[in-house]
């Protein structure tokens, strides 16, 4: 069984998902506040993390921003009444792994936390790319430069993936979530530049991603 936990003070919502995810092999704990999340999280081992953005006392942002500053690596879902891209982008730079607003179907959850899972799982077979001084494992899903590892969020990482399997071409900015497999991420190309910004700033100077006034960005194939 697959285990998950539940940070969401409607207990409702918890008893649904418990009955509907525990067939498709999701053993299912409810946490109803932040910190009795964290403290879940602490004592015992979980697969992935469903986590409402509007809570009261600590809210869902500032428990993923705890989640992160332990290093933990799990997929973070967050679940949200809220429909402004600017909590969809606060999200993702804090490493949130997907966004799902409310109301949402039960399958479509499944369906998104099967995809969070396959990207988090490491393969001993997955792909490896280099280029320049750049290096990608992306089944261990880590990245370094120059020999330094790299702290990227999960988006960030996948972006970078899809921009050096394209080294040398441009990808457009409205292709570049399907190009690295997140087109199940809503958000605009706002946010986009806003993630290409931070993993440039990650990355370091001479920067090898380059814009391409009109279209999107490039990976440079020979140095920055």
């Amino acid at each position: 069984m697959t285990r998950l936990l539940l940070i969401d003070d409607d207990a409702r919502l918890g008893e649904l998902l418990q009955g509907y995810l525990e067939p498709h092999g999701f053993a299912l704990t409810h946490a109803h506040d932040g910190g009795r999340g964290l403290a879940l999280l602490e004592q015992d081992a979980f697969d992935a993390v469903l986590l409402d953005v509007m809570m009261p006392g600590m809210d869902g942002l500032d428990v993923l921003r705890r989640i992160r500053a332990k290093k933990l690596r799990l997929p973070v879902v967050m679940l949200t009444a809220r429909g402004d891209e600017a909590d969809r982008i606060v999200g993702l730079e804090l490493g949130a792994d997907d966004y799902l607003g409310k109301p949402f179907s039960p399958r479509e959850l499944l369906a998104r936390l099967r995809a969070v899972l396959r990207r988090a799982t490491p393969d001993a077979f997955g792909e490896k790319l280099r280029v320049g001084d750049v290096l990608v494992d992306a089944g261990a899903r880590s990245a370094e430069r120059a020999g330094k590892a790299l702290d990227l969020t999960a988006l960030e990482l996948d972006l970078l993936v899809a921009l050096m399997r394209r080294a040398g071409r441009p990808v457009p900015r409205d292709a570049l979530l399907g190009e690295a497999g997140r087109a199940d991420v809503v958000v605009g190309e706002r946010t986009v530049d806003v993630h290409v910004s931070h993993l440039r700033h990650k990355l370091g100077e001479p920067c090898p991603i380059k814009t391409v006034r009109g279209v999107g960005y490039l990976f440079a194939k020979e140095g920055p």
